[in-house]
């Protein structure tokens, strides 16, 4: 396995880097929406992001969150850790950046008080799957979720 890029808790400054990689993860979004996120993000008490570099280029990202409301399958009274979105550029991967991302946002939760930490991932993605599981993550739960407009 190549060396991890190294990492750093994202600051104002970051702001734009962090919203393009997190348009390649959530393209559903605008480079504007992003950025107004993830500066708000970014300065929030009860949320981080982490970035990776390399070669002075952002390679990756991790955001996560203090989630006060229901957490799916967890059962302690504080608040749960919550790994909001991690996306690695595809040249960069295999290099164990994902997984240090990952840790970083896991020390962030348990300087927050935090004992348990969760995520999500889309019902067909294979790849987040096996990430979350190769990372000692348990399933523990599947949901299909529905909207219906109220004329």
């Amino acid at each position: 396995m190549k060396q991890a890029a190294p990492l750093r808790r994202a600051g104002d400054k970051d702001v734009k880097a962090v919203a393009e990689l997190a348009l390649l993860l959530w393209p559903e979004h605008t480079q504007a929406e992003l950025e107004e996120e993830m500066a708000g993000v970014i300065a929030g008490p009860d949320s981080c992001v982490f970035l990776a570099e390399l070669d002075g280029r952002a390679a990756g990202f991790a955001q996560c969150s203090l989630r006060r409301d229901y957490v799916e399958g967890a059962s302690s009274p504080g608040p749960v850790g919550y790994l909001e979105g991690i996306f690695v550029k595809k040249p960069f991967r295999g290099r164990g950046m994902a997984s240090t991302l990952l840790s970083a946002c896991q020390q962030w939760a348990k300087q927050k008080g935090c004992r348990e930490f969760a995520s999500d991932c889309e019902l067909d993605n294979r790849d987040s799957l096996a990430f979350h599981l190769s990372t000692g993550f348990e399933e523990k739960g599947r949901i299909i979720c529905f909207l219906k407009c109220l004329k």
